[in-house]
């Protein structure tokens, strides 16, 4: 009996929610009414479930963290040794460019090992006389100027004097003016002294110095240093001037050898010309 009114009550209020408005703002009460019920209900399970998303949030953070910091640190390898390619390669395109001004035959070398001597400027070049016509006195340049010239020659390697050395002298002329002297090496690493330039001589800080020519070893018209200083003293015959080379020669790890052309020395072809093949004359 119970059931039967149950029953019949259910279709009436369905009958009703159907046909009237009624009934649906009963619900909307209750709704309003229970919804706090379902949501403490429904708390512990919200809980457990944000729980367990953050934990596993946090741990796949953590592993994507390490993840991208060693990719990081591949990427940033990478990147410096693409860093030493590219400087690698741009200078190579400048002693491309310089041998180009050159106009000559060339051939580009690889240092080997430096002079332990501090008072010695001499490098080791991975170039000898087994696959390469090299010769004494050989013009030794890099991208930016002259850097030696080449004093023994071995099978596989052979040994050149820079510029700097005490024991080298390069005939050279100021560019502005045509001025000719003689440059030494002073032993120190950037230092060139120009010798035998009266106190009157026209010369000046910030001037060019480039190959004369005469010598028959280098190159007319290279660059060779720029003078840094200009002392004078009335009780000396000769100023005192100090040039800085344009080479790197501190600092070039790839060098250029050169075969000079009649055409780049001076006018006296023939000596220039004996002395190349008989350079020990």
């Amino acid at each position: 009996m119970r059931l039967l009114l149950l029953l019949l009550l259910s279709i009436i209020l369905m009958t009703l929610d159907y046909r009237t408005n009624t009934v649906r703002s009963i619900r909307a009460g209750l709704s309003v009414i229970v919804y706090p019920v379902q949501y403490i209900v429904d708390l512990p399970g919200s809980f457990i479930s944000w729980s367990a998303d953050t934990f596993v949030s946090r741990e796949t953070l953590q592993e994507e963290n390490a993840s991208l910091r060693t990719q990081n640190q591949i990427l940033k390898a990478q990147l410096q040794k693409f860093t030493f390619i590219e400087a690698e390669n741009v200078h190579l395109r400048e002693l491309l460019q310089s041998s180009k001004r050159v106009g000559e035959r060339m051939l580009i070398a690889e240092l080997l090992s430096v002079a332990l001597d501090p008072f010695r400027r001499q490098v080791v070049i991975n170039k000898g006389s087994i696959n390469d016509e090299l010769y004494v006195s050989q013009p030794l340049l890099d991208a930016n100027g002259i850097m030696g010239k080449i004093v023994h020659i071995y099978p596989l390697t052979s040994t050149a004097i820079l510029i700097t050395d005490p024991d080298h002298s390069l005939p050279v002329q100021v560019a502005r003016n045509g001025l000719r002297t003689i440059a030494v090496g002073t032993g120190s690493a950037n230092q060139l002294e120009l010798l035998y330039l009266p106190n009157n001589a026209d010369i000046q800080v910030g001037d060019d110095l480039v190959t004369s020519g005469l010598g028959c070893i280098f190159p007319a018209g290279y660059p060779v240093a720029r003078v840094i200083a200009v002392n004078t003293n009335p009780s000396l015959p000769f100023a005192e001037v100090l040039a800085e080379p344009t080479a790197k020669l501190d600092r070039s790890r790839e060098v250029l050898l050169v075969w000079p052309s009649n055409a780049s020395l001076p006018e006296m072809q023939t000596p220039c010309t004996r002395t190349q093949l008989d350079p020990e004359s």
